[in-house]
């Protein structure tokens, strides 16, 4: 097996802004895995906030590049854990070595990923369009560029009742706000009041990650229902998040991929909470591998590649919320 490495930087329709950080670009790692005639891809972005670049990613994966080019049959999971002990400190690249040999490993048994686990896709959820924080007015207008049946609106600002009370004006769409670790605990129990009458759905991750305390209030009083993100990275928080958020959102890239991330969607549903995936601004790659999630899921944000102002490959398109397969075995990708 071979490991092709490529990297990107992804430029973005619109400046993206949340409450910590602005950018126009997202830097992605793209891994290729090839085994004769068959390639799978997989993919992970670059993040400050976790500490990660993309030549941090390739340093680690060509680290370990003659043990993954010497890996022979093994399934995804038996994959994952031979790789986890060296990449336990970059689950990013974890990720993206993830996707590619998932992708590779169900194009060589001649099946879409979704197929090989025996998944129904007949009644997926609907994916979110995400709303970066911006002026009201531009925030408006990145709503009517393209109307869409839910929305998830990035808040943490001193505007934020305002901004919600004014998007509403302009559409009957569900919301739900994510405020990346912006908010206090009495001010997210006071805005969820407002924010409910207003038809938001949920909150994400109002207070900072490691607030264990506040979001154990927060989970008793909040009227909407609360989903952890930031505290919830790795398989081990699914367990800490238990009664003190109503759900969790998995990211492929902070758990280090489809395999990790199964594992925590099926715990979370034993333990009665909703289950998210959301997404990291990547390309068709990783969008097109969270789509195989989806039966899994109660609500799912994988919007990042009509963020961007090009994609680098093809494989789900998403129409109105809805997704579409694509027509090729594996995830369905294929660069550009």
């Amino acid at each position: 097996m071979q490991v092709i490495l490529r990297s990107f930087n992804l430029k973005l329709k619109h400046t993206f802004s949340i409450s910590r950080e602005s950018y126009d670009e997202q830097p992605t790692l793209i891994v290729e895995l090839k085994d004769g005639d068959f390639s799978g891809f997989g993919e992970a972005t670059s993040n400050p906030y976790y500490g990660i670049t993309v030549k941090k990613m390739m340093d680690a994966i060509l680290d370990i590049k003659t043990l993954i080019e010497a890996t022979l049959n093994s399934t995804p999971e038996e994959f994952w854990k031979q790789m986890y002990p060296y990449l336990k400190h970059n689950m990013f690249a974890l990720c993206a070595l993830d996707l590619a040999y998932n992708d590779l490993y169900a194009r060589k048994k001649g099946k879409k990923l979704y197929e090989l686990w025996n998944y129904d896709v007949s009644n997926n959820p609907l994916t979110n369009y995400t709303i970066g924080i911006d002026s009201i007015d531009k925030m408006v207008s990145k709503m009517n560029e393209l109307p869409w049946p839910i929305y998830k609106i990035k808040l943490g600002t001193k505007e934020d009742i305002k901004i919600v009370t004014e998007l509403r004006n302009h559409t009957n769409a569900i919301f739900r706000i994510d405020a990346n670790c912006g908010w206090t605990v009495d001010e997210t129990i006071k805005n969820a009041i407002v924010l409910k009458e207003l038809g938001v759905e949920f909150l994400e991750q109002p207070l900072k990650a490691d607030d264990w305390n506040g979001h154990k209030e927060v989970f008793k009083k909040s009227v909407l229902p609360v989903i952890a993100d930031e505290s919830c990275q790795v398989e081990s928080d699914v367990d800490k998040c238990y009664k003190h958020f109503h759900g969790i959102n998995v990211k492929l890239v902070k758990c280090g991929g489809l395999t990790s991330a199964r594992r925590m969607l099926t715990h979370a549903k034993k333990l009665k909470m909703k289950t998210m995936v959301g997404c990291m601004t990547e390309s068709s790659v990783g969008i097109s591998a969270i789509a195989h999630l989806l039966p899994l899921l109660d609500f799912v944000d994988m919007d990042g590649a009509l963020l961007l102002s090009k994609d680098i490959a093809t494989g789900i398109t998403l129409k109105n919320g809805v997704t579409e397969y694509s027509g090729l075995n594996g995830t369905g990708v294929s660069l550009i």
